[in-house]
């Protein structure tokens, strides 16, 4: 059992990168969730391209899949392989992988000038929007049935 400190916690803003900290948060959500459900079946899932010449990964998918949802988190392609059915093919296998672990349902978002029309055109529906002031970079969160 935790107890509470005797002083109070010191609290800071910044804006360092930290992946010890992002891992500490995640687990003790992770934690929480976990003994509030009584189970946890949250499984990263990525999805690599990498270059035939050099094997280094050169774009790919990452997300994750969590009590019956798959998450699209990132979805990157270089330039060069935009508009080649890769994209389809990528997202296609994370929906496929998704509906393996179980999941009914997927969720992502994207931003106006990123790739809105893509999402839509393979079944993608939106579901929500946030305009920012300045204007020009909506957020745009899209889902999906599995």
């Amino acid at each position: 059992m935790s107890r509470r400190p005797t002083m109070p916690p010191e609290i800071t803003l910044t804006d360092a990168e930290d992946d010890a900290f992002r891992k500490l948060l995640g687990e003790g959500l992770k934690d929480y969730n976990d003994a509030a459900i009584g189970r946890h079946d949250r499984q990263e899932l990525q999805i690599r391209i990498t270059d035939p010449e050099t094997g280094k990964p050169i774009g790919g998918l990452a997300g994750r899949t969590s009590l019956g949802l798959l998450f699209i988190d990132t979805v990157y392609l270089p330039k060069s392989l935009r508009g080649t059915g890769i994209g389809s093919r990528i997202l296609a296998m994370a929906e496929e992988e998704g509906r393996r672990r179980g999941c009914s349902k997927a969720v992502l978002f994207t931003i106006s000038f990123q790739a809105p029309e893509f999402y839509k055109k393979l079944g993608w529906q939106v579901f929500g929007e946030i305009a920012p002031k300045p204007p020009g970079a909506t957020r745009i969160y899209l889902t999906k049935d599995l």
